[in-house]
């Protein structure tokens, strides 16, 4: 379905917001927007707690927004592992950066999602937001140019569900976004392909990566039940020839090619079935237009390699909410906060982008691929400190 117009109904159900995906950025816009006292329904075709597939990184200004949220508690009560060191292995040189005690951030962490995801979720619900599980967005409602609500399909049928902003937070291959058109507006040259395995025991208290000339790189991070994700990326073409699905070991056959170290660490510990991702192409989407909002990967995506998956889609949530309440509060029109959200939003993120980008273009080359890891963390000490203010919060207050 596409979008339709329907005439107002007094039957059909009227919410002020409707937040399409219950993930990170979805619950972490609803959360924020209902404690402002917005009324908030988020919809999610998935079942709760339901798994995916996840770099499970959160860097420092992820942890950030957790704390100022008051959910880092429920992070670390939820036995996820505290990460105190950054460790980084270009061949034969290693370089560790310690995780400095800033305020209420003294560690990184990098959850399953079948914790994160829900303690989000939680939290939208106490902050009033309604969540509906198991009810898939099937299209989207025309009120002349502007978008006016839903059409969902909830297993009883369809029906519609009318609101004043839609905010698509559902994915890379948004709905939301391929029906209003939303185009890209920035888009990265390369992109890397995924594969990983969940392994007992491996991981010390370190994001873990190893860069190698062969241009295989490879990564291990501690995450809840005393797992580690270990993961590798290589270019596209490689992973065709190397880990196709009908030729099994290829993660254990590159590991032991390129990492005999993380090899040896490996060998022998029970693990899970990998899961791979062939990739896509870093980009930013037009991110608001006339009753719609994009947050998350649905507006913004940052290849894996940048780790910083959950963390993008913490900060668009505070950013887009910061918009969204301004429009309520009338300190903004809607055209002035959708401009003002990709502003601010690319000023972050399309720098990031780039640099990512640039890493994933040296070919091996270990010295380039320094630098580039040099640019990105100056980016994310930007990052921090531009979300270091409390502008939801005043806004809501």
């Amino acid at each position: 379905m596409t979008l339709t117009d329907l005439r107002f109904d007094p039957g059909v159900e009227h919410r002020d917001v409707v937040v399409v995906g219950a993930r990170c950025a979805g619950s972490a816009t609803a959360m924020l927007l209902a404690r402002a006292g917005i009324d908030v329904l988020v919809v999610d075709r998935s079942p709760p707690g339901a798994d995916t597939l996840s770099t499970h990184a959160l860097l420092r200004p992820g942890v950030q927004l957790l704390a100022r949220w008051g959910l880092l508690d429920a992070v670390r009560d939820a036995g996820t592992p505290p990460v105190h060191r950054t460790v980084f292995h270009y061949d034969d040189q290693t370089i560790e950066v310690p995780i400095k005690a800033d305020g209420e951030v003294d560690a990184l962490y990098a959850p399953r999602r079948t914790v994160i995801d829900p303690i989000l979720a939680d939290a939208a619900a106490a902050s009033g937001a309604e969540i509906r599980f198991g009810t898939q967005v099937v299209g989207l409602i025309r009120d002349g140019f502007r978008v006016a609500g839903v059409v969902v399909d909830d297993g009883a049928g369809r029906r519609e569900i009318r609101a004043r902003t839609v905010i698509g937070a559902d994915g890379v291959r948004s709905l939301v976004a391929r029906t209003v058109g939303a185009p890209v507006e920035h888009r990265a040259q390369r992109h890397r392909a995924y594969a990983m395995h969940y392994v007992d025991g491996v991981a010390e208290d370190a994001y873990e990566y190893w860069f190698t000339s062969d241009d295989v790189d490879f990564g291990v991070m501690p995450t809840n039940d005393h797992r580690a994700v270990v993961f590798l990326d290589v270019t596209p073409e490689r992973f065709a020839t190397d880990l196709r699905p009908d030729v099994p070991g290829g993660f254990v056959r590159l590991l032991e090619q390129s990492c005999p170290a993380l090899a040896d660490r490996v060998a022998g510990r029970p693990r899970l079935r990998p899961r791979t991702f062939p990739g896509v192409h870093g980009f930013t989407r037009t991110p608001a237009g006339p009753g719609w909002a994009l947050v998350g990967d649905a507006g913004c995506f940052t290849d894996p390699m940048s780790q910083h998956g959950m963390t993008s889609a913490f900060r668009d949530a505070e950013l887009l909410a910061e918009q969204v309440l301004a429009v309520r509060r009338s300190l903004r029109s809607e055209s002035a906060a959708g401009r003002a959200y990709r502003r601010s939003r690319d000023r972050i993120a399309i720098p990031l982008i780039d640099a990512v980008d640039g890493a994933l273009g040296t070919g091996g080359d270990l010295v380039a691929i320094q630098r580039a890891h040099l640019e990105a963390a100056s980016l994310i000490r930007s990052e921090s400190r531009e979300l270091s203010g409390r502008l939801v919060e005043e806004l809501a207050s």
